[in-house]
């Protein structure tokens, strides 16, 4: 049975893990919204997709040393405060349990966004006939 100590440890990295989630999940929804759109053919724009993002949420450095522009996008990205509080704690200081706070509002205003473009791409789709074209019985 965990300690007390791996049980706030869980309980505390809820909203890391939270943010992450909720951002992945809204770009995949993103980029099948874009693969119904555009046909299968698209998805080779898709997986480029986290790589593209990475450099802005800062996996490998600290924000604070990106040229302005980016910092200005990385603070619309949610992961970028998971990886901020991540980099503090093992500084040896403490997460910023606001601006994470803040960071699970917009992972989860990203993924009702997702769903919305996904929803618009659906109905077109569904409208133009796209739908009946790219099904699994016509592709050769």
């Amino acid at each position: 049975m965990p300690g007390p100590l791996l049980v706030f440890l869980g309980l505390a990295a809820a909203p890391f893990v939270l943010i992450l989630f909720l951002f992945g999940i809204a770009l995949g929804v993103a980029a099948s919204a874009l693969v119904l759109r555009l046909g299968p053919a698209a998805e080779w724009f898709t997986w480029p997709i986290p790589a593209l993002v990475s450099p802005f949420v800062g996996v490998l450095y600290p924000i604070d040393i990106l040229p302005g522009w980016m910092q200005t996008v990385s603070r619309v990205l949610p992961p970028s405060y998971v990886f901020d509080s991540l980099r503090a704690i093992v500084r040896g200081g403490e997460a910023n349990w606001t601006a994470l706070a803040g960071g699970v509002v917009l992972a989860i205003m990203y993924v009702i966004g997702a769903c919305y473009l996904f929803t618009l791409m659906y109905k077109r789709a569904v409208r133009t006939g796209l739908i009946a074209r790219y099904t699994a019985e016509t592709i050769n």
